[in-house]
């Protein structure tokens, strides 16, 4: 580890120590797994890991998140949503993330005063900063805090510190919630979601590590790594995922030779 990462790891450990007790915002991500091993490390049981279970959350980043949160041994606890009932969230327009964390942080502060603790974090890291993301404005309204972001942290340094911390994630692809995946303006339903699932989910079955399948009006765009388009542009394959996408439910599927990018679906 580097002078400057280890100077950062003690003093994102410090910043949680200084908290007193922490309610973290743990979805599984390598930026909120970060944060939950630090605060474990730094406070035991005096740091509480939360991931929100809704039908935006698919099942496999569900186990992984408690399979990883077994490893780290800390307290890690579910909470049941559904943003399928805000209204505002199902309409889908360039406000969504807003309310879906809106709705996050409403049930995470009543957990953290029923469970007397003295913060709520997320995972946010510097990078983020630069996207586009309603969501942080939600998080600021509730008071939630970013260790990563106070103590400097980017991405890069993020999975580095993962890495030297020993956490089995350290290489995980960056994921985003499944309603990302819906053409904008177009309404979010259960129905849409399972299939972006399904399909993801196959897609990763053959080995493809960074997926998304945009659902644009019943169409399927297809990305992956840049380099990993050629495999999917082989004709078998081309086949075999066409085929089983349209079992799914998708009306056609395009394959995107530029493969994927980050807020593709924005």
């Amino acid at each position: 580890m580097t002078s400057s990462l280890t100077q950062k790891h003690r003093t994102l450990e410090q910043l949680l120590k200084e908290m007193g007790s922490v309610l973290v915002a743990y979805s599984g991500g390598i930026d909120s797994t970060v944060v939950m091993k630090v605060a474990h490390d730094a406070l035991g049981t005096k740091a509480l890991a939360v991931t929100a279970v809704s039908p935006t959350l698919p099942e496999m980043e569900l186990q992984q998140a408690k399979q990883v949160a077994d490893q780290v041994g800390a307290r890690h606890r579910l909470m049941e949503t559904d943003q399928l009932r805000i209204q505002d969230f199902v309409k889908n327009d360039e406000t969504r993330c807003y309310h879906c964390k809106t709705d996050l942080y409403q049930g995470l502060a009543q957990l953290r005063q029923e469970m007397a603790m003295d913060v709520m974090v997320d995972g946010t890291n510097l990078d983020d900063l630069g996207d586009e993301r309603p969501g942080l404005l939600a998080a600021r309204e509730w008071g939630v805090r970013s260790p990563l972001v106070e103590a400097g942290l980017s991405k890069k340094e993020v999975r580095e510190l993962a890495k030297e911390l020993g956490l089995s994630n350290w290489e995980k692809p960056a994921a985003a919630c499944l309603s990302s995946r819906i053409q904008r303006g177009t309404p979010v339903t259960a129905e849409k979601l399972a299939r972006v699932e399904r399909a993801e989910t196959f897609l990763m079955e053959q080995g493809f590590l960074q997926v998304r399948v945009r659902d644009r009006e019943g169409t399927a765009r297809v990305e992956v790594e840049l380099e990993e388009v050629s495999r999917l542009l082989e004709p078998a394959m081309q086949r075999t995922v066409t085929e089983r996408l349209r079992q799914f439910g998708f009306a056609a599927v395009t394959l995107d030779p530029a493969g994927y990018r980050k807020g593709g679906g924005n």
